[in-house]
């Protein structure tokens, strides 16, 4: 266990990861009878996801008319920058599948990070319809997350005062400690735990060093959050540290 909240679940490979990560997406959509709210991550874990729901098999599954899509953050560049995470799940799945209305990505084009964190946040709680969150109607129904080489998720980093962020929604980051070095937006830790369910998604021989500190309970941002629901990590074998094989 991660924490008293959080489980893991070991799949074979990054294949069975994503068709799993796709099922609970799907399911959490199928579980809201109103509209739904995903709140997506960038980076390359959830490329093979991405990719899978803009499939005949899994598009067919969402209703489309009635998810809304967000992100937990953005490189504040250019909306066509490659390194643009709404621009590439755009590419991936969206644009193909998703009604314009339903994609909500940062404002890059603002007059910097801050700005643009402000801009955010006013649309996230335009959607919510309160400008404070209520622990018993989460925001989202599902948050996608990533964990980086040293912990951070989102743009929140080791030892970064937005880690301790309490009434913010969104914040600016000035740089990135981590390449690509790059000003970055991030929704605030309150604000993603607000979700019926985090799943987490780690795939590769990289990414098990950094598991191996997260399960064992370091004091990094990967281990200061916890969802107002269930908290899952999916992992694959690869990333697996070793005294977790074989459960």
């Amino acid at each position: 266990m991660v924490n008293d909240a959080s489980h893991v679940i070991a799949v074979a490979d990054p294949v069975e990861l994503a068709r799993m990560a796709a099922d609970r997406l799907i399911a959490r959509i199928s579980a809201n009878a109103g509209r739904a709210a995903i709140c997506l991550t960038g980076g390359s874990s959830p490329k093979r996801l991405y990719q899978l729901l803009a499939t005949d098999a899994y598009r067919s599954r969402i209703p489309w008319d009635h998810v809304h899509w967000f992100i937990g953050d953005d490189r504040f560049v250019a909306a066509d920058d490659p390194l643009n995470n709404m621009t590439m799940a755009r590419r991936l799945f969206l644009d193909a599948c998703a009604p314009e209305d339903t994609i909500h990505p940062i404002a890059t084009d603002a007059a910097d990070p801050q700005e643009a964190a402000r801009r955010y946040e006013d649309e996230l709680k335009s959607y919510y319809g309160f400008s404070r969150l209520n622990p018993a109607r989460p925001l989202f129904d599902l948050v996608l997350m990533g964990v980086g080489p040293d912990g951070h998720i989102a743009s929140l980093f080791p030892g970064h005062p937005a880690l301790h962020e309490t009434e913010r929604w969104v914040v600016g980051v000035p740089q990135a400690p981590v390449e690509p070095r790059l000003p970055r937006v991030s929704l605030t830790l309150p604000v993603l735990a607000s979700c019926h369910e985090m799943l987490f998604e780690a795939a590769g021989a990289d990414k098990r060093a950094i598991l191996a500190r997260v399960f064992d309970g370091e004091d990094l941002p990967a281990n200061r959050i916890r969802a107002a629901g269930e908290t899952v990590w999916l992992v694959d074998q690869a990333a697996l540290p070793e005294h977790f094989r074989g459960r």
